[in-house]
Order: structure tokens, then C-alpha cells, then sequence
């Protein structure tokens, strides 16, 4: 079996989210939340499908209350009713493979990113998928033991490149898969996924709740060009980590032992809540087809980060979702959201 993982700029056929519940995630600040994914789904449903996972019937009445009032085209929804604990789905749903033309569904293990204790429910949600599309699904497994792994903690290229970091993957604290090595993943990405080249950055930004993801820190934006965050401030907490990873970058090689092209994104100034800071990026966007969605935060880099990815997505509408309070809940556009590659069938 060759399994492929298309790059997220590929073909797709919807984008799956879970709507909102858990107020916890959002402490005092939940009110916007639910207008927030209104305005994500009104876009996303403008250019494809949007499967939205719901946890029972009353709450899909005022959800679909909230989205009509906001102009969503309600026919290109899909409600699934399914329990969830939260409502990030890169990294509790599966993930979508190619074996050929045939689509897959990879159901790694879900742990809330072994530091949260309620799991079980979004874990399940793999199992979910495959009922409502009637896809194969594999439990990767490696040394006996299933795989652990969130889609936020990688980033591919569709070619064989894997971006992720050792913060994520390699440390011992919310360690993922205890003992497993540079050389364990590398038989992973390999086994599952189609890589041939890893590139290993080195730790995640200020405020980070899963440790390291790279979503968070660099992109893919075509097979040989990545985008990445950066910190010109010296002083700030971020800057030596972004100077690290930028180095990383320019030192890399793609599958074919090619340097890449490496794009900037600036970062915002530090935003904190009740004294935390918060892990904002802009590199957290969402690609769908002829669409970018971007977090933006009311700072003065939001303008600037639209304009970069506008140049490195020319045949894309790159449109700013302002994620100020969505933020609070440590995640933003890309971490809420799953994208489902289109079907050759």
C-alpha cells in the first residue's frame, strides 16, 4: 500500500469543523465564539462544502439559527451529530490520504495533546468520518503500539517534505509517543504519508498549548516555498526561537535535495489575557479551493501578513477573520478546522 498526503493548496471537497460548546476552552470570553464560525463557514461555503460535526439536535437549531442570520448558503452544509470534548478538528480528526486515487482515512491516536484529561469524545470522531463517508480507515501503528500524532504538529508539501519540530515530536514534556526517535517518525511519515524528507525545526512559539505545533510557525505554500513567522523585536520572548527556525529553514533541502524558497510573515505584538500570553500567528491560516482564510488580531501586522500571503497565493482570495477573541481559546482557523481532499470517483 503507497499512501500520499496531498498538500492542503490540493483539490478539495470540503472542510470539516465542530461547531462550539465547550465554554471552558473560552473562559468568560465564549459569547463571540459561535459568530466567529459563522463568519469562517461563510466563506468556507462559498467555495466548497462544509461538514460541521454538532453534539445533539438543540444545539444544531441554534447553530443553524446563528448561521442563517449570517447569510450561509445552508445548502452546502453537512450536519453530523456526533459528541465531541473540543472543537479542534486538525488535530483530533483524521487525516485524509491518497492510496492512488482512492481516498483513506488515517485515525492516529487522540490524546489532548497528552496534557488534557477530557479526550475520549475526540477521539471517536475518526470513527465518525468514516461512518459519513464510507471510507477505509487505518490506525497507524508502529512498534506494536498506535501512532500518536496531531495534523497541527505537520506540514507537507505534497511532494515527500514534512515540516514539524522536536518540541512537538521529540520532547519528554506532553510527550506524544514515549521512546520514539527522529528515525521512529521518519518511518511513520514514511509508512503513511509519502515522506522521504523530514525537515525537524526546533521549538514553537511564546503561549503554545500543544508544545510546538508548526502550524503555528511554517507553511507550505507550494511544493518548493515555505512561509514562516519572525520576530524582529530583540527583546521579545520569540525572537531567538524565530531566528532558530528561520535558520533551520534556509539550511533545509526539499525531497529533491533543492534549497527552498522561504517567505516572512511578521508577528503581532504580544497579546495577553488574565496575564497569559497568548500563542498568536498568523501562519495559522486556512488554505480551501481559491481561498485563504487568515487570523487577524486589530494589529498594525495584520495588513501586512494579508499582503504577503496575497503575493504567495495569486490565485486565491486571501481574506482576514478577525480571531481576537478567538485566540483565547489557544487556536485559531487552522487549528479548528480538517480539510477534506477531493475524490477522483
Amino acid at each position: 500500500m503507497t499512501l500520499r498526503m496531498p498538500a492542503e493548496w490540493e483539490r478539495q471537497k470540503a472542510v470539516w469543523l465542530a461547531w462550539p460548546h465547550n465554554q471552558e476552552d473560552w473562559p468568560d470570553r465564549f459569547g463571540p465564539i459561535p459568530w466567529a464560525y459563522a463568519e469562517i463557514i461563510r466563506y468556507l461555503a462559498q467555495v466548497e462544502r462544509v461538514r460541521l460535526i454538532i453534539k445533539n439536535a438543540r444545539m444544531q437549531k441554534e447553530a443553524m439559527s446563528i448561521l442563517e442570520r449570517h447569510g450561509v448558503d445552508m445548502d452546502k452544509i453537512d450536519f453530523i451529530t456526533a459528541a465531541t470534548d473540543r472543537v479542534w478538528q486538525r488535530d483530533a480528526g483524521p487525516i485524509f490520504v491518497y492510496e492512488g486515487k482512492k481516498r483513506i482515512l488515517l485515525d492516529w491516536r487522540f490524546n489532548a495533546w497528552a496534557k488534557y484529561d477530557n479526550w475520549k469524545h475526540d477521539n471517536k470522531i475518526p470513527a465518525v468520518v468514516e461512518k459519513f463517508l464510507k471510507l477505509l480507515r487505518i490506525q497507524p501503528m508502529h512498534k506494536g503500539k498506535r501512532v500518536v500524532l496531531e495534523g497541527g504538529s505537520i506540514d507537507v508539501n505534497g511532494k515527500g517534505t514534512l515540516l514539524t519540530s522536536e518540541e512537538c515530536l521529540l520532547s519528554k514534556i506532553q510527550c506524544r509517543n514515549p521512546g520514539f526517535t527522529r528515525d521512529d517518525y521518519a518511518q511513520v511519515f514514511a509508512k503513511y504519508l509519502g515522506i522521504s524528507n523530514v525537515v525537524w525545526l526546533k521549538d514553537g512559539i511564546v503561549g503554545d498549548d500543544t508544545h510546538g505545533h508548526v502550524d503555528d510557525l511554517a507553511r507550505f505554500v507550494n511544493p518548493t516555498t515555505v512561509v514562516t513567522i519572525v520576530e524582529k523585536d530583540k527583546t521579545d520572548a520569540n525572537y531567538d526561537i524565530l531566528r532558530e527556525n528561520l535558520k533551520r529553514l534556509k539550511k533545509a533541502r526539499d525531497q529533491n535535495g533543492k534549497q527552498m524558497t522561504i517567505a516572512e510573515l511578521p508577528m503581532t505584538k504580544p497579546i495577553t489575557f488574565e496575564g497569559q500570553r497568548l500563542p498568536v500567528s498568523y501562519a495559522n491560516f486556512l488554505i480551501a479551493n481559491r481561498l485563504v482564510l487568515v487570523p487577524t488580531f486589530n494589529d498594525i501586522n495584520d495588513r501586512v501578513a494579508l499582503n504577503v500571503l496575497t503575493e504567495l497565493f495569486p490565485k486565491h482570495d486571501v481574506v482576514g477573520i478577525y480571531c481576537g477573541d478567538f485566540i483565547w481559546g489557544l487556536g485559531t482557523i487552522h487549528c479548528a478546522s480538517q480539510q477534506e481532499p477531493a475524490s477522483f470517483s
